[in-house]
């Protein structure tokens, strides 16, 4: 078995907690790092060219997918898990096409993210079952295009592209920050985005916030 370690890409405390308990249940508890943005992960593939990245891509600074696989292919000996929920289906159908990519949603059990750890730490790929049928299954014509936000969701939309966290936007609008996550879901799914820069993007592209109020 190799021996090169994990690199943890993602800004969620409890996510990486979860993960560094099953590393530790599968005996790789002492190898593994953090990383919290691209710069990071960049720098710490620089010195484990041959690690393992669980990356969570709606969290991390990644601008879109091909930003995200010209770091691939700077480190072609790198195993990568992408651990995220939220993604689009011409994102994750694209992601399918490169070999070096595992791939895991958030509510995966324990048993496919230890799978997939294992897996992927021996060179061999891991796609969980939900994903596979999501990827395989064709896309409905009522899902074409891009479909109208709410106002509600437009007003999250905005927020999220000016900078304010979940918790923000619920204390602002007395909601619960699991309320706000499922309309941020369900902003992402209908947008076909995958992360919060290209949300803001679109943002900005259809006039929910102007250029100024972004960058004040």
């Amino acid at each position: 078995m190799k021996t090169s370690i994990f690199i943890l890409a993602d800004n969620q405390d409890i996510s990486k907690a979860g993960i560094r308990y099953l590393l530790k249940e599968i005996g790789f508890d002492d190898k593994y790092c953090e990383a919290r943005n691209k710069n990071d992960l960049i720098q710490s593939l620089s010195e484990n060219d041959d690690a393992t990245v669980v990356l969570d891509y709606t969290n991390l600074d990644f601008n879109n997918i091909d930003e995200l696989l010209i770091v691939a292919s700077r480190f072609p000996k790198v195993n990568w898990i992408l651990f995220s929920d939220e993604l689009s289906r011409p994102f994750l159908k694209r992601i399918y096409l490169e070999k070096a990519f595992s791939m895991l949603l958030k509510n995966s059990t324990s048993d496919e993210i230890k799978q997939a750890l294992v897996s992927a730490h021996q060179q061999d790929r891991y796609i969980c079952q939900r994903l596979m049928q999501f990827i395989s299954t064709p896309k409905e014509p009522k899902d074409t295009g891009k479909m109208t936000l709410t106002h509600t969701e437009q007003e999250i939309l905005k927020s999220i592209a000016l900078g304010k966290s979940v918790k923000e936007i619920a204390e602002e609008r007395f909601s619960s920050t699991h309320t706000i996550m499922t309309h941020k879901k369900n902003i992402f799914r209908k947008l076909e985005v995958n992360n919060i820069h290209e949300a803001t993007k679109y943002a900005l592209r259809s006039g929910l916030i102007d250029s100024m109020e972004y960058y004040i």
